[in-house]
């Protein structure tokens, strides 16, 4: 993982990092934020930075990328980061009391994917009793793939062998012929679609929708949480707009997205890869956090954790989601 060096200015900031407060550097606020670079977890943030939303916000961003959030979380538990955002993994930590969502995202409404090789044989979900399946467990993939293999009476435990690898590796195997099938996330799917023309893709995340709502969001360290909430609500009030350009203008978004940050996905492609996320209006957003709507979606991923992960004496989604910042930035 990439890392950018973490300036120090001075006693003054060192002091303030001493108390749980964030560094300040030039009257700015400087936010340590993990993310995945996949657009379904990043886009708001890319474009937020295009845009000037953060900067706007008296925001200075130090952004670290990872390739899991099971790596996110780690780090951020460990301190080495504020916040972070990521995919369904938003649901397992804060559900063991480690950590504090605060932002929703989008759904991933059909970003996860089952792609199976033509040779393989395999037509339908049943066909994958007895089949090696590459994914990278504890994440939005695997969710969807509990879900589709349960949806064919299949327990994942027994009738399945899932083979856990990082998604680039898990994708390799797949094309590589090692295994007749791949659970993965997009843009992957384009890496698939170049190298093995003839695979198909047997189902998407859409089809289990809102069943299997799989969320994806922002969630913060619990002490910064706790010190920093008018920081938290700066972010929400950065993201805001963003989220109205991406809702509004949504091949817009994508193509300012893709020119600036996803040079490796072919426009259409990316295009297409970008719509798999279901977003909403930030109105809609805090209908949904009120009614106790993202508080449910976010239970029925933390539920998958909780018998898949062993978590004892699993924290609530309703405690751990804190809809209350949102509310106070956008207005009813």
């Amino acid at each position: 993982m990439h890392r950018r060096t973490l300036m120090r200015h001075g006693v003054a900031a060192a002091a303030v990092a001493s108390i749980g407060l964030p560094a300040l550097a030039q009257g700015r606020t400087k936010v340590k934020v993990g993310y995945l670079h996949t657009s379904a977890v990043d886009g708001h943030i890319w474009l937020g930075q295009q845009m000037g939303t953060f900067s706007k916000q008296g925001l200075e961003l130090e952004l670290v990328q990872f390739t899991t959030g099971l790596e996110l979380f780690q780090a951020m538990i460990g301190g080495s980061l504020d916040v972070l955002a990521t995919g369904a993994v938003v649901s397992n930590f804060p559900a063991r009391g480690q950590g504090k969502v605060f932002l929703l995202n989008n759904i991933e409404y059909a970003t996860a994917q089952l792609w199976v090789r033509e040779d393989s044989g395999i037509k339908t979900l049943a066909d994958l009793k007895d089949k090696q399946i590459s994914t990278t467990t504890g994440t939005t993939a695997h969710v969807f793939l509990d879900r589709a293999l349960r949806s064919a009476q299949l327990d994942p435990a027994k009738d399945v062998k899932i083979v856990n690898q990082r998604m680039a590796e898990a994708v390799t195997s797949f094309i590589s012929g090692a295994v007749p099938a791949v659970a993965l996330w997009s843009p992957f799917d384009v890496t698939v679609r170049q190298k093995v023309p003839n695979a198909r893709k047997l189902v998407d995340a859409s089809a289990y929708f809102p069943q299997a709502a799989i969320m994806g969001g922002w969630a913060a360290r619990n002490d910064y949480y706790e010190k920093n909430k008018p920081v938290l609500k700066k972010i929400i009030a950065a993201w805001v707009p963003v989220n109205d350009y991406i809702v509004n203008t949504p091949d817009a978004a994508a193509e300012a997205l893709q020119k600036a940050q996803y040079k490796d996905v072919p426009l259409p492609e990316f295009k297409e890869a970008f719509k798999a996320s279901k977003y909403y209006s930030s109105p809609d957003w805090r209908t949904k956090y009120a009614d106790g709507t993202a508080a449910r979606w976010l239970q029925q991923v933390t539920d998958f954790f909780v018998a898949n992960a062993n978590i004892g004496n699993p924290v609530k989604a309703e405690q751990y989601f804190d809809a209350s910042l949102f509310a106070e930035v956008v207005k009813g």
